[in-house]
């Protein structure tokens, strides 16, 4: 099983889209991650964490699942470099690949040590920039496998026919 487990700020920070997003909402630039990384999980299958720091929020960790995407908020005085340290650690055997998506070196080099493979956010972004052309690809398949009917229409049928079925005249 492969595992990514991704540094949620650090990518937000790295990404054009989501850097520029945090300066309007911060709260939609997290949600739009945790989007794209279900995107990511439903073409790779991986298991996807996401880890953010908690940012002197008194109280405990804070678990949640969205669209299969697993995401941590850290406890109090406990950063995501730390919980994903961790996470690497526990998860890891002889059955399972993590991959840490960070830019953070100091990071990245800690995570080696745990027998991690480690992402960049450019490589993170580039991969997502892949899968999102795929998904764009099959939805326009879909959608003309779906448009094209047995008796072939012109245009100006098509869409008397179209106006019948929503009950306009």
């Amino acid at each position: 099983m492969d595992i990514l487990i991704v540094d949620g700020y650090n990518i937000i920070g790295a990404w054009p889209e989501l850097r520029k997003l945090k300066t309007v909402d911060f709260a939609e630039a997290r949600k739009l991650l945790i989007e794209k990384m279900a995107e990511y999980q439903a073409i790779t299958g991986y298991r996807v964490i996401v880890v953010f720091d908690a940012h002197l929020v008194q109280g405990t960790e804070k678990k949640s699942k969205n669209h299969k995407v697993e995401v941590i908020f850290t406890r109090e005085n406990e950063t995501a470099d730390e919980r994903i340290e961790k996470l690497a650690k526990e998860l890891n055997d002889r059955r399972t690949q993590i991959h840490v998506a960070t830019s953070d070196y100091t990071e990245q080099w800690a995570i080696f040590g745990q027998g991690a493979l480690r992402k960049s956010a450019r490589e993170l972004l580039t991969e997502m920039g892949l899968i999102e052309k795929g998904i764009e690809k099959k939805v326009k398949k879909t959608y003309q496998k779906k448009s094209l009917t047995k008796i072939p229409l012109t245009d100006e049928m098509a869409e008397i026919f179209e106006k019948w079925r929503r009950g306009e005249k």
